[in-house]
């Protein structure tokens, strides 16, 4: 896993670098005045760090597969199905990064994209969900099939969704990813499945050596390409490992991704409240009502670097939060109840957190 690793955030970083350096001083597409009210930063970064992601991704798995079928030295069993997981991925990861570079491709084409993945998914890996832990539900899981199968497609087709929502400042998607990946390697392991845990270590990998250039420099962004990268393959691993192994809830990888699935819920309500269609861009995540009203004006003479430096201040507060779900879902992966409580717990801090902001209800202390 380590060597998978290493050659992984090589690549990764390596091509970050080139991609940095051969877009040095282009333009990137035209944003029409207020499209973009999300945009928190100044000058023409790159927004194809989903490229730099496919590339490691796709490096380490293949050399994975190939290590197998020359001794396997590692036990990882990595078959051909591997190599499935790569093309399961590819219609979401071009259909974000294709959107990075014209910035002209409609919601629903991307939305259509990941529910091709998800597709994918479902008919070359078999993916479904057997159980959600709540007995009476399950029962209708085993005699309906096509339930888990409809999970599983919302589950591809949202969270790459809910991922791209939160890729709002410096790292914040990115160690969001890294973290919940970490999480999701750990309890591989715990249940000794090293094949799917070095598929996730992978993703890991990569996604360190795309925060090399992304975090606190801000010199590449994500872009829909690596948000969407994100999303596909954590909800993958998440309902591989409920479906491979029965000691671990359903409800661990819920707890793992409920900063982001909620976010996206939430967002999804509080537009409609408005009557503003879900798909419309805006200012109000939590992420950038933290950006506004929590981290105080960074003093420098230079816009752009007084922008940054605020900008790299904001993404540690949602690491923290992050960690809030992570450590207890890490605690308590196989206690379906205790995860749920959790779950309702963080639903409860966030509304709460999101009205005090809004409010001007901050604690003095919180404000950096």
């Amino acid at each position: 896993m380590i060597w998978l690793s290493l050659i992984g955030f090589l690549v990764s970083g390596l091509s970050a670098a080139f991609i940095i350096r051969a877009l040095k001083g282009r333009r990137t597409p035209h944003y029409e005045e207020g499209a973009k009210p999300q945009r928190f930063h100044m000058g023409e970064v790159p927004r194809l760090g989903g490229v730099a992601l496919l590339l490691g991704l796709s490096a380490s798995w293949a050399l994975g597969v190939a290590q197998t079928y020359v001794g396997d030295p590692g036990s990882l069993r990595l078959g051909a199905w591997a190599l499935l997981w790569i093309l399961a991925v590819m219609p979401a990861a071009l259909g974000g990064i294709v959107e990075d570079m014209t910035q002209r491709m409609p919601i629903r084409y991307r939305l259509a994209l990941t529910l091709l993945s998800g597709v994918l998914a479902v008919w070359l890996l078999g993916l479904n969900i057997p159980r959600i832990g709540i007995p009476g539900i399950d029962a209708y899981l085993v005699q309906m099939p096509w339930l888990g199968m409809a999970i599983v497609l919302l589950a591809i087709t949202g969270l790459p969704h809910a991922f791209n929502i939160i890729d709002g400042y410096n790292g914040l998607a990115g160690m969001v990813a890294l973290v919940i990946s970490l999480a999701l390697a750990h309890v591989c392991l715990q249940v000794n499945d090293r094949s799917l845990g070095s598929l996730i270590i992978c993703l890991a990998a990569v996604t360190g050596g795309f925060l090399v250039w992304n975090y606190p420099r801000g010199m590449l962004f994500a872009g829909d390409g690596g948000a969407y990268i994100w999303g596909v393959v954590i909800a993958m691993g998440s309902i591989s490992l409920v479906q491979r192994n029965s000691d671990v809830s359903p409800w661990f990888p819920v707890l793992l991704l409920i900063y982001p699935i909620w976010e996206t819920l939430f967002s999804i309500y509080r537009k409609l409240a408005r009557g503003v269609s879900p798909g419309m861009a805006d200012a109000l995540h939590f992420h950038q009502l933290i950006y506004r009203r929590i981290v105080i004006g960074v003093f420098h003479d230079d816009d752009s670097r007084r922008m940054l430096m605020r900008n790299n201040r904001t993404s540690p507060y949602l690491w923290a939060f992050t960690l809030l779900t992570v450590v207890p879902a890490v605690l308590f992966w196989n206690k379906t109840w205790v995860l749920m409580a959790f779950c309702g717990l963080f639903v409860v801090t966030y509304v709460v957190a999101y009205l005090c902001i809004v409010r001007f209800k901050v604690p003095s202390w919180l404000k950096l």
